[in-house]
């Protein structure tokens, strides 16, 4: 499954980049997420509870920078699953940022993942739905995150 998308933040990209890199602003800003630790430079150990369809996910999982591009673009690997053995995954997840006038940023991603166990049974469509909707609560927080820093 491919979820990708778009939005555009208005903060100078550096600043942005910055707040992006800290394991505790994606704590505040990813719904749902209870840990993320950085555990070495490029390794990240992450606790994230989600509710899909009627079914409460808990998944841990480990997230490992392997391309980055200061302070354009960044790709990482991930597995992990679901505590209460619902599902297992494995993702791949690019983020690129760009300029735009009036000094906007605009934030590409790009995340291809492989959902298998209970969670796979929901297909496409829903978990699209739900990617989207993580994505405008991330969005928001991350808009008041950096709000708070101006």
């Amino acid at each position: 499954m491919i979820i990708e998308g778009k939005f555009t933040v208005k903060v100078p990209i550096q600043k942005l980049w910055d707040t992006l890199m800290e394991p505790e602003t994606l704590r505040e800003c990813i719904p749902g997420a209870e840990k993320i630790e950085l555990i070495d430079e490029f390794t990240y150990d992450c606790v994230v509870k989600q509710k899909v369809g009627p079914i409460k996910v808990r998944f841990k999982f480990k997230n490992k920078l392997v391309n980055i591009q200061p302070p354009t673009h960044v790709e990482m690997v991930g597995e992990g699953e679901d505590i209460g053995k619902a599902g297992r995954f494995t993702q791949r997840t690019s983020i690129d940022l760009e300029e735009k006038e009036g000094g906007e940023v605009e934030i590409a991603y790009c995340c291809k993942a492989n959902i298998v166990g209970k969670l796979a049974m929901f297909g496409d469509r829903i978990m699209r739905a739900k990617a989207k909707k993580v994505e405008a609560e991330f969005r928001e927080a991350l808009s008041q995150k950096l709000k708070s820093l101006q």
